[in-house]
């Protein structure tokens, strides 16, 4: 019998609705039952394309015995992270407070009868292993001790509570200095993994920040070992296995160091991301294979994760229980997809090699499809369909069809963004850009919904802030005003609601949590609400600056010292000291050639009515030619 889970619509609390154990959703009736019955509370933490909520879910949730103490002795709640940020963000300072070390997925948090957690951790096994408790085993400790009201545990949830609701210390704002730019470089260079690039050891993240503020960088300095470490990575990021060759998009991460075994879930906010540093790297380095990835990014997006002109959230890494299975191929399968293509067999043999492929495997048995050296073979474009055709009979993962105001956004302005370079792309944008809007920003803007269903759920500082910065790329891509007037109206918002000199909060709802300034899965939403202002300051208000600068100066010191973890937040330093360069050109220029010519990495460009080009500051403009080249040349 599903439990009360069923009633809800997050996709993830979906998933769960069939477990024996008997969950509720976040919220007022679970709580009172806690309370009334003097039962511990669990909160479970996750998301639908979560692997290890999966292995979890499987060996904890679904077993009878674990599930019939559960019901007897706790309250227990499940949570979507993706739906409530807010939550997740309160739990994850938790788990930091008490462990000591940043948490994850899924998080696993107990509590008194009055909601007041002493206990969190990430994913536990069902039974004890050496130096690890079992799951049975923590919750057999746990509910007597709850249910005896037990001093000490009580004691140390009271001084929790406490820890966790006090006041946070001001901090002294710092002037900003291009230092922060030479201590990013020295700590990405110190991180920097020279076989197959990268940053840090396995597994390995895209980071799609770090690669952003890199090209920064380089734009500014032409130091071509930043260009050397940029190309090594891009070019073996894309060779296959992160990145899947045969359908497009990108995967979260790589558990090795080659970028060649993933977790195969896909989420909408790397491929967005990192639609746009393939742009930016095309335009950087000439390389029109990076274009093509961009391109592939879009196309996957469209064909796979797109309904209503909207992007859904993430596609899981499991088909029918087993990791993988959707993407990879049998040695015979890839041979017979070859030979199918027009290739003999003595060429196929030769070729499947070249795609990394054995009797052995590189996963489990199988293989996945990528490149044995970085340069893709100028054959695999005949080849792609046959490998596609394999695919077409098998179930594929699951999909979660939430949307998601932030990620939605980020996608919209990659969309936007490879417009500049094929105009084929716009009308999707566009298309995108006003199917959001209509959808979560009807009134007041809101965070998640399901496609055809109402959003529910406020929006956080992160859907302000992504959506804004798309729609001022919006404005600069087709000149139409209504987008920088709505991006304008939303930055006035989330000044108001969430900003207090220099400091900001993500949310001030049920959780007030403050804003991250370090950048996680993706770049934080007091950078790009930074981005955001800095954007109007050029094309509104100069005086927008000034909340952007108090934001810099007020985190500096933590920027500074610990760089490399603020990425997002470097490039906003090293864009406030540089300045926008802001390029006026008549109707019909071409972006991309404004891009390719200037040297600054911190370039806008605006249409204007008139038949010359100038050159502006925040200030004035102070340069104007009959030519781009002239005009960088003055």
């Amino acid at each position: 019998m599903a439990n009360l889970l069923e009633h809800e619509e997050s996709p993830y609390l979906q998933q769960h609705k069939d477990n024996p154990v008997h969950w509720y959703p976040w919220g007022d009736e679970a709580f009172a039952l806690a309370k009334s019955k003097q039962r511990a509370i669990f909160v479970s933490i996750g998301y639908s394309s979560c692997h290890w909520c999966h292995v979890m879910e499987h060996e904890v949730f679904e077993d009878e015995r674990i599930a019939a103490y559960l019901n007897d002795h706790f309250v227990c709640i499940k949570v979507d992270r993706e739906e409530r940020p807010d939550i997740d963000k309160h739990y994850q300072d938790l788990h930091l407070l008490l462990n000591q070390r940043a948490g994850g997925w899924p998080t696993s948090v107990f509590a008194t009868p009055d909601n007041k957690p002493f206990f969190a951790g990430t994913y536990i096994p069902p039974e004890s292993k050496p130096n690890m408790m079992g799951f049975m085993q923590l919750i057999r400790t746990i509910a007597p001790a709850v249910e005896k009201r037990d001093a000490k545990l009580f004691e140390n949830a009271e001084a929790i509570e406490a820890y966790l609701k006090q006041e946070t210390g001001r901090k002294e704002p710092v002037a900003l200095s291009r230092e922060t730019g030479v201590q990013f470089f020295r700590q990405a260079r110190g991180n920097f993994e020279p076989s197959y690039g990268g940053f840090g050891s396995a597994p390995k993240f895209p980071q799609a920040s770090t690669l952003n503020t890199l090209m920064s960088l380089y734009r500014l300095d032409a130091d071509e070992e930043i260009a050397s470490m940029l190309q090594h990575t891009l070019d073996n990021m894309c060779a296959g296995g992160l990145y899947d060759v045969v359908d497009g998009g990108f995967c979260r991460y790589s558990v090795d160091s080659e970028w060649l075994v993933p977790h195969f879930e896909k989420m909408t906010y790397d491929n967005a991301l990192l639609c746009e540093v393939y742009l930016r790297a095309y335009t950087l380095f000439n390389a029109p294979y990076y274009l093509q990835i961009a391109e592939e990014i879009a196309t996957f997006m469209s064909d796979f994760m797109m309904e209503e002109n909207l992007f859904y959230s993430a596609s899981d890494a499991d088909t029918e229980g087993e990791e993988g299975k959707y993407f990879v191929y049998t040695r015979k399968e890839v041979l017979d997809a070859l030979q199918e293509a027009g290739f003999d067999e003595r060429e196929a043999k030769k070729m499947s090699m070249r795609l990394g492929c054995s009797n052995g495997g590189n996963f489990e048995g199988s293989n996945i499809i990528h490149f044995v050296t970085v340069q893709r073979p100028g054959w695999f474009e005949k080849v792609k369909p046959y490998l596609r055709k394999l695919r077409k009979p098998r179930a594929y993962p699951f999909v979660d069809k939430k949307i998601q105001t932030s990620w939605n956004a980020m996608m919209i302005k990659a969309l936007f963004e490879l417009s500049v370079y094929d105009n084929s792309y716009l009308e999707q944008a566009i298309a995108s850009m006003e199917a959001l809007l209509m959808k979560m920003n009807d009134g007041r803007l809101m965070h998640s919904a399901l496609i055809g269903k109402p959003a529910k759920i406020e929006a956080f500082l992160e859907d302000y802030a992504y959506l804004g910065t798309a729609l001022v790329t919006a404005y600069e891509v087709t000149s139409n005003r209504q987008y920088l007037r709505e991006a304008e109206r939303l930055a006035n918002i989330a000044l108001e609601r969430y900003y207090e000199t220099g400091q900001w909060y993500f949310s001030r709802g049920e959780f007030e949590t403050l804003g991250e300034v370090n950048d996680g899965s993706y770049p934080s939403a007091v950078a790009v609400m930074t981005d955001l202002l800095l954007s109007l300051a050029s094309l509104i208000d100069k005086n927008y600056r000034d909340p952007a600068e108090m934001t810099l100066r007020y985190y500096g010191k933590e920027i500074l010292k610990e760089a490399i973890l603020h990425p997002c937040m470097v490039n906003q330093t090293l864009r406030f000291l540089e300045e926008d360069t802001i390029v006026k050109v008549p109707q019909g220029t071409s972006i991309e050639a404004v891009r390719s010519v200037s040297p600054s990495p911190f370039t806008r460009t605006f249409y204007h009515t008139a038949s010359d080009f100038l050159l502006c500051n925040n200030h004035s403009c102070f340069a104007n030619a009959g030519s781009l080249q002239e005009l960088f040349r003055a």
